[in-house]
């Protein structure tokens, strides 16, 4: 009975705290931070992927593909689609949303083949993330 007492008391005092405290400030919630879309969550939609989530353009060994700057999706040659392709596929799994939304940033359209592999890829790295994280599972 005492301990119950001891607990419930505590309980209270940390309350009162904590509600103390958020009155002196209440715009300063406690949130956690808030951090640009990974790719890798179900959260992100897939626009949300390519749009430009950060404004940090960021370099993975790429840097020959900017010369393809203001070109459309479908004025790649095969070679230049395989270009691509060799870059996406060399990226560490963690790399390739980054890639996208740094491409886009660059003002690189990607190739349409390419962009539904980056899709694709994001898509099944989304799904083994919630799998392996699904506490039902």
């Amino acid at each position: 009975m005492i301990v119950s007492l001891i607990i419930l008391a505590a309980l209270v005092v940390v309350g009162g705290i904590c509600y103390l405290a958020y009155r002196r400030n209440p715009d300063k919630q406690v949130n956690e931070p808030q951090q640009a879309c990974c790719g890798m969550h179900i959260t992100c939609e897939k626009d949300s992927l390519l749009s430009a989530v950060s404004e940090t353009i960021e370099y993975y060994d790429d840097e020959e593909l900017d010369r393809f700057k203001g070109r459309e999706a479908d004025d790649y040659t095969p070679e230049e689609i395989e270009e691509f392709r060799d870059v996406l596929l060399t990226l560490r799994p963690e790399e390739i949303a980054g890639w996208g939304r740094s491409i886009q940033l660059r003002g690189v359209t990607l190739p349409a083949e390419v962009r539904e592999e980056l899709l694709m890829i994001v898509g099944e790295a989304r799904q083994r993330h919630n799998i392996t994280t699904d506490p039902e599972q």
